[in-house]
Order: structure tokens, then sequence, then C-alpha cells
């Protein structure tokens, strides 16, 4: 089976209508996020930082994203950033979510952040590994965290502390 060349580009608003397209699989899945309905444009690019914000395209069509979001908004915590990660379902299982993740990794170290931090339901199973496999430790489970339909839902709590940036 032939392998498609992943191509990661920087995040344009261009790429918006895709980026919320996958997000409403995400939230459509209910172990995604605790989102009931998609941000627009202006919601989503002030929660989001602009250095930090990715796309993955298969010839030419967005088929993931990936972006930070500053956890805490005090100084001390300037370095520590969450992280958002979403595949397309029809393109789950070649490589999309790791090739996201490390390029996210990379320009977080670049931008200076020391610590990134995930929120994953645990029935979310293959996104837990993907953070794990790229270096992200479970720090534990947020029992009944949030409600999503009714219904309280745990999140399993992941960081990775970065190798180059605040080892001082």
């Amino acid at each position: 089976m032939e392998t498609k060349h992943i191509v990661i580009d920087k995040m344009t608003e261009a790429d918006w209508e895709f980026v919320r397209e996958i997000y409403i699989e995400g939230i459509n899945t209910g172990n995604a996020t605790f989102d009931t309905e998609p941000p627009t444009w202006e919601e989503w690019d002030h929660g989001h930082l602009t250095n930090c914000r990715y796309v993955a395209r298969i010839d030419g069509l967005v088929v993931g994203w990936a972006a930070l979001s500053q956890s805490v908004h005090k100084e001390a915590y300037r370095g520590v950033a969450e992280v958002s990660i979403y595949v397309a379902s029809a393109s789950g299982g070649k490589g999309i979510g790791s090739s996201l993740l490390e390029k996210l990794i990379q320009s977080s170290e670049e931008a200076g952040f020391w610590t990134l931090q995930a929120l994953i339901f645990p029935e979310n199973t293959s996104s837990i590994k993907l953070h794990t496999r790229l270096g992200f430790e479970v720090v534990g489970t947020r029992k009944r965290v949030g409600r999503l339909h009714g219904v309280w839902r745990d999140v399993v709590f992941l960081e990775r502390r970065s190798k180059v940036v605040g080892i001082d």
C-alpha cells in the first residue's frame, strides 16, 4: 500500500473551513472535547497561539490540525501550553497525528515552551498512545471534571517536559 506524503503547513484563516469540519468530527465522537458546537474563527483564533498552529495536508487536502493554547495567563506559566490535535476520521492510522505532534513539539520549543499539557478523555486511547509515544507522561486522571451531555466525564492529564527549554 502506498503511503501518501504528509505536508505540514502553518495554519491560516483560509484553512478554517477544513479545520472546523475536522473539529466537528471530533465533537461528534463524544470523546474528543467538552465542546458541543464548533467555535467561530474569531473565537478559535483568539484562543490559540498564532506561532504554534499547523495543518497536515495530503494531496493539498487538510486532513488534520494541531495548535497550542496558553494554559494559564500568569507570567510564571508563560512556558506552559495545552495541546489540541485532531485528525480527520477518514485519515486515521497514516501517521498524520505523529507528524503534527512532532512539529508542534519542535515549534513549541523554538517559541520557548518548556511544558506541553494534554487533557484527553480516557476513552480516546489512540490519542493517549500518540502522546505517550512522543514523550508525554500521564500525570493522573481528573475525575468527573466536567459534564458532557449531562454525564460527568474524567480526563487523563498528560504533560511533556522539554529536554532543551527550561532546563536551567
